[in-house]
């Protein structure tokens, strides 16, 4: 496979698993006008020249295809299989429309069975016309590529769950996660941008807090970190981003990197 130069990532969703706004809050983050400060749930859309994937169908997958006017998608990449990450599954029969073929899904073998008990009638032997139509591809820790661009899950946990982070070149995507092995940090050593969950400054069961998020990409020597996963409690966009230092930001819904890998 002849590895593709350069990517562009766009920050679907930054929200947690409720999002920003909460339903029923009206804390200062939650009223905010400012549109950084409202967040869908976490995913990213991942294009070279060539391929298209998404990691993550959040419940607002529909909704985040809508606004950027996708019209080409050729797989889905999950990280794990909690309802946030995977609820919007659904909505890929768009795309087995008007492409004409089955949607191409990356999974480990956590991820499936939570995606054949959330999605059972996709599963069935009986199909009824027009449900998702997928083609399951079964990863492990082992690199692959997606198309023509090259992929290293990286395990991290969250509390007890296995999830898995991506290495796509010199760009780390990690979400849900609240500790990593010394061995799995090594995969990421050299990353140009690493992108790492901070849900809020409070210490949480499963995730990285914002100091923690910090310490850790400080840690890892990376040039660029964004933050991702982020809950109302975290603070207004504006305000969190001017106390953390210079090559470390809080990621916004809509944000697009372009890098070379």
């Amino acid at each position: 496979m002849i590895n593709t130069s350069s990517i562009k990532i766009t920050f679907l969703g930054t929200g947690t698993s409720s999002g920003v706004p909460m339903i029923a809050c009206d804390c200062e983050v939650c009223a905010s006008l400012n549109p950084k400060d409202n967040r869908l749930r976490s995913s990213v859309l991942i294009e070279s020249e060539t391929t298209t994937f998404i990691i993550d169908t959040t419940p607002d997958f529909r909704y985040q295809m809508l606004r950027i006017k996708n019209k080409k998608l050729d797989a889905v990449l999950f990280t794990h299989p909690h309802k946030d990450h995977i609820a919007g599954l659904d909505d890929v029969r768009a795309y087995n429309y008007f492409q004409k073929k089955p949607m191409e899904v990356y999974v480990n073998a956590l991820t499936l069975k939570g995606l054949q008990r959330e999605f059972e009638y996709v599963f069935s032997e009986k199909k009824y016309p027009g449900i998702p139509q997928i083609n399951i591809h079964l990863i492990t820790e082992s690199s692959f590529y997606i198309g023509d661009i090259p992929i290293t899950p990286i395990l991290v946990w969250h509390l007890n769950m296995p999830v898995f982070g991506y290495r796509i070149g010199n760009f780390t995507y990690i979400t849900d996660a609240n500790r990593i092995d010394e061995a799995e940090k090594a995969k990421i050593a050299g990353t140009e941008i690493l992108v790492l969950n901070a849900l809020r400054r409070e210490q949480h069961i499963s995730h990285f807090t914002l100091e923690e998020a910090v310490a850790l990409a400080t840690e890892l020597k990376v040039p660029r970190a964004y933050f991702t996963h982020i809950s109302h409690q975290l603070g207004l966009h504006e305000k969190v981003n001017s106390s953390l230092p210079d090559n470390i930001r809080l990621a916004y819904d809509g944000l697009v990197l372009n890098m070379n890998i």
